[in-house]
């Protein structure tokens, strides 16, 4: 955190140093954008072939494979959720939510897409329908479905609190990702990684840089809709935070349920073709 009564004085030149124009990191110019209409067109006599319930304070795993749809579904009230994402062939592969966000900003909505890490660095998947792209950003620089939290974790609640709490979404991902698995809680948490905070409202204060969080703006029917790039396994939390408008890690306020669809549509998408992993040689300049 940025000290609001800094030791150093300012130099005479503070102002022109402050006054740099910014230079994007990574600009996406280069890359072909996904083909939205031809995605959308696919959906045209989808079939919903299975419907998975993550349960309010706990989460739920489920597959969805290559060329299918999956939807993160609000119903009984405002939730927001932990989503993680692996390849469903080699969970090594998995959701990069630092390279998203660098690719596509801190909070990502129709026409993003979820990158898995490295080596492999692809497409895991592309957001084709967000309900919630009207919010933008607000007044205090908060958006929807951020890339930047890490997700609530037992550790740190224990470091903040001194209290344990089983029921965080690092602990609810790792027990879906041990009963997908079928294998022990210590086997499965390496595997639990940063997520995509579905529906959840976050930004950075503007003169602290501290991440912050408000009452999301979801309400039932909302959705956020994925097109599966490649096989996926997915685990997603009912955060305990339900709304996040309070407080996290908490059996104190209302929680709600997190529904995930899955549809297969009756053709892919014209055109498409499940992206190969990352194409560098990986010889690393020897």
């Amino acid at each position: 955190m940025k000290p609001t009564n800094p030791e150093f004085a300012a130099p005479a030149d503070a102002d022109a140093r402050r006054a740099v124009v910014p230079v994007i990191c990574y600009p996406v110019d280069g890359l072909a954008p996904p083909d939205l209409a031809a995605y959308r067109a696919a959906r045209d006599g989808w079939i919903l072939v299975e419907i998975v319930i993550a349960a309010p304070r706990d989460a739920a795993h489920f597959r969805v494979p290559a060329g299918h749809f999956f939807r993160i579904v609000s119903v009984d009230g405002p939730q927001v959720g932990d989503l993680n994402l692996w390849n469903a062939d080699d969970v090594a592969e998995r959701f990069f939510s630092g390279k998203t966000r660098a690719l596509h900003g801190t909070h990502v909505s129709t026409g993003d897409r979820l990158w898995s890490n490295l080596p492999h660095m692809r497409p895991m998947a592309t957001i084709t329908e967000d309900t919630l792209d009207w919010y933008g950003f607000d007044q205090y620089g908060g958006s929807v479905h951020d890339v930047i939290g890490t997700r609530c974790d037992p550790y740190t609640n224990r470091l903040l609190s001194g209290g344990d709490y089983h029921h965080c979404c690092h602990s609810n991902l790792t027990r879906a990702f041990a009963d997908a698995r079928g294998v022990a809680l210590a086997e499965a948490e390496p595997h639990v990684h940063d997520v995509l905070n579905v529906f959840m409202c976050t930004g950075f204060t503007r003169d602290t840089g501290q991440y912050f969080m408000k009452a999301t703006p979801v309400r039932p029917g909302d959705h956020l809709e994925f097109f599966a790039e490649i096989d996926l396994l997915g685990a997603l939390s009912a955060c305990p935070g339900g709304d996040c408008g309070s407080a996290h890690s908490s059996d104190a306020v209302a929680c709600h349920p997190l529904r995930i669809e899955i549809y297969r549509p009756k053709a892919p998408p014209a055109g498409w073709v499940s992206p190969a992993p990352n194409a560098y040689p990986r010889t690393h300049g020897r």
